[in-house]
């Protein structure tokens, strides 16, 4: 659905938006990323953590800071968008908060802990005729961009088999709400980097009719799954494999893509977090990276061994978010991502956790 601001303002003047969250989502992709977009400009930051308030009033000046959420919604006459990068467990209650505050709203991924909250999310905000849009912004990483082009070109083929990872090796937990074992958390890599994989496996080959999952809680003193696979079999015959774990000592391929034709093999991350957390901002080569790192399009012979031909990578693109959220706002575009199709994805992760815990291969 497109939406609309309850509060447009002057024609030309920025939407203000109310950021609910500072720490690495606010701080790192948010908050920058809001402030590099055209029409939009960050109003307020709400964060108790009074070294995080002073972080957020260095990096930009002319922010204002409040502690809780209820003094943003005081405001909510004076607000455009409300963007939500708080822990987990808080997305569902703030964003209704806010849809019943008459705001259009962002919710960072996962936007609820089941696909049925996710559904109940957009009829209220449908109801409100509002926008409600979830930041699955590795919908515009470099890799996935490449991938897209590929595919829209027939270079591949019919595509046979999708693997995707988001490998780390971490053999140490680090604490904090990602890693809580309680469930009210919504922590754990299922939900965390697997709401990333399952989004772009859904976006690039559609729907899904089984779901089999293996997930292990594998690091001495951690409480939540930290090593997960999930196989997918999608309506259309692709098969996907989705990594996500915080164990592999040795990292695999970002993606490995076989079909008919030939294949895709990238390694590496997209560059745009690890230059957000830099401190870069988007500007002139933003999201490029070297040709050392460009993936391989060939058959019959692996690209470590000289087999195909190097594929330039396309530049990540972040910012296009969130001049798309600007956009649907302003001029009625559309909604970049919409919780339906989050709800999707979640139908697929409660699948997966389900599949895990009793060892079957769940139908959808």
């Amino acid at each position: 659905m497109t939406g609309t601001t309850a509060n447009p303002g002057t024609p030309g003047t920025p939407l203000r938006v109310g950021l609910v969250g500072y720490g690495l989502a606010g701080s790192v992709f948010h908050a920058p990323l809001i402030a590099a977009t055209e029409g939009l400009a960050l109003d307020t930051v709400v964060t108790s953590n009074p070294e995080r308030q002073q972080q957020a009033r260095a990096e930009f000046p002319d922010v204002r800071t409040v502690a809780t959420p209820d003094e943003l919604f005081d405001r909510s006459g004076d607000l455009d968008l409300i963007v939500i990068a708080s822990p987990n467990k808080t997305h569902v209650p703030l964003a209704t908060a806010a849809l019943k505050a008459g705001l259009p709203v962002v919710v960072d991924k996962p936007i609820a802990g089941t696909a049925a909250e996710a559904r109940a999310l957009t009829t209220l905000a449908e109801e409100r005729g509002l926008l409600l849009s979830v930041f699955q912004n590795r919908r515009w990483d470099n890799d996935f961009l490449t991938l897209r082009k590929l595919l829209a070109e027939g270079e591949l083929g019919d595509v046979w088999r999708f693997e995707s990872r988001f490998e780390r090796w971490r053999p140490q937990p680090k604490g904090g709400w990602r890693e809580s074992g309680d469930p009210a958390e919504i922590g754990g890599l299922l939900y965390d980097l697997g709401s990333h994989l399952v989004d772009q496996a859904l976006f690039l080959f559609g729907p899904v009719v089984s779901v089999y999952a293996e997930s292990d809680i594998r690091r001495p003193g951690a409480s939540v799954d930290d090593d997960t696979f999930i196989a997918l079999t999608h309506a259309n015959g692709v098969r996907t494999h989705l990594y996500a774990t915080a164990t592999t000592a040795q990292l695999g391929p970002r993606f490995r893509v076989l079909g008919s034709k030939a294949g895709y093999v990238k390694y590496g991350l997209d560059p745009q977090e690890a230059a957000l957390k830099d401190g870069k901002r988007p500007g002139p080569g933003w999201g490029e990276e070297p040709e050392a790192l460009w993936g391989h399009v060939g058959a019959g012979e692996s690209p470590l061994t000289g087999g195909g031909r190097p594929e330039p990578t396309l530049p990540g693109d972040y910012p296009a978010y969130y001049a798309a959220v600007a956009k649907a706002l302003l001029d009625g575009g559309p909604n970049p991502v919409t919780a339906l199709e989050a709800a999707a994805a979640l139908d697929v992760l409660e699948a997966a956790r389900r599949s895990a815990h009793d060892g079957v291969v769940v139908k959808l």
